[in-house]
């Protein structure tokens, strides 16, 4: 069976996610096949909107399909991750900046590459079940995927601790910190769905009552912080055990990376610098960064206690963060 399913269904350009046993986690094919479907269906009169949905009740898409990744960068093959990463983020900026709406219906677990795909549509669903999250710096990745400019537009310092933290958003808490907007009960989303392809029109969206957000009453503001040093040192003198918790077990270079990459997004015109931005990081970081011992550690063989080596320093961050010169990320028509 297919992994994706692209479709026209009355008005709508139907995208399915279909390997709800992988908890529809995005393959490099999987990119290329959305971006496929949203450059025909662009100029085609038949098709008013777009609706992005997936099979099972787990997950929208739990995050990118890294296995491969791992393997051919442990084999000294590091294109194969730059490749994906440069096709997964033109993909991004497609959604972000497409000329018609597009509907994300998004249950379960929303990670890493489904907040690229879902997190960037202009009408974000959510439900009880949604559970939303950039986890990356736990893998010794960053928030990509246009992740860095979505934190960079939520409130106060509520970019960095999600960033940092890999903390998750339940529906109430993932519309507070702008990355869903509407949220509708999953019973309602088959005849939703109906509509939208009947009337190719997104105004068919009838807002619920929004679930309080636990996070908005957090006090982030230790997350204000000049470095991730002082962040912690902040939650040190808070006693706030908790936060600290996964700030400890995250890679140092990624946490570092991932509060540069949130503030510089803040200057940001376009989603397309921060994605530029994102793939000089992750266009390193199998050669250079933590992400072979992450995968390793966590996907891999699981024993959930990676060896960061990777240097921290603001001078290799700041080389992490440079022009890739000739091999920046071009954006032909996306």
């Amino acid at each position: 069976m297919a992994d994706l399913e692209t479709r026209k269904d009355r008005r709508a350009g139907r995208i399915t996610f279909t390997r709800p046993q992988a908890l529809n986690a995005l393959s490099h094919e999987m990119a290329l096949q959305i971006d496929a479907a949203l450059r025909a269906w662009r100029d085609d009169p038949e098709v008013a909107l777009i609706v992005i949905d997936a099979q099972g009740d787990r997950a929208f898409c739990a995050g990118g399909d890294i296995a491969a990744l791992y393997h051919a960068a442990r084999a000294g093959d590091h294109e194969v991750g730059r490749a994906f990463f440069r096709d997964e983020y033109r993909m991004n900026a497609r959604i972000a900046e497409y000329p018609k709406p597009i509907v994300a219906f998004m249950q379960g677990f929303v990670m890493g590459g489904g907040v690229g795909v879902g997190g960037n549509a202009s009408h974000r669903i959510v439900g009880d079940t949604t559970q939303v999250a950039m986890p990356e710096t736990g893998i010794g990745m960053i928030p990509d995927v246009g992740g860095s400019w979505i934190l960079a537009h939520a409130p106060d310092e509520a970019g960095e601790y999600l960033g940092l933290t890999g903390a998750r958003m339940g529906p109430g808490d993932a519309i507070w910190a702008g990355f869903a907007d509407s949220y509708v009960p999953e019973p309602e989303w088959p005849a939703l769905i109906e509509r939208l392809a009947e009337t190719g029109d997104p105004d068919v969206i009838t807002d619920h009552p929004v679930p309080p957000s636990a996070l908005e009453a957090r006090d982030l503001s230790a997350f204000a912080g000049d470095s991730v040093a002082d962040i912690i040192a902040a939650l040190e003198a808070a006693g706030d055990d908790e936060t600290l918790k996964p700030l400890r077990r995250a890679s140092p270079l990624s946490m570092a990376a991932t509060l540069a990459l949130v503030r510089a997004a803040r200057g940001d015109r376009s989603i397309r610098q921060s994605l530029a931005r994102e793939m000089r990081f992750t266009a390193r970081t199998t050669a250079e960064g933590d992400f072979l011992e992450g995968v390793r550690a966590q996907i891999i063989d699981k024993d959930r206690s990676p060896k960061w080596a990777a240097d921290a320093s603001p001078a290799h961050v700041a080389h992490m963060l440079s022009s890739l010169g000739p091999n920046e990320i071009t954006w032909e028509d996306a």
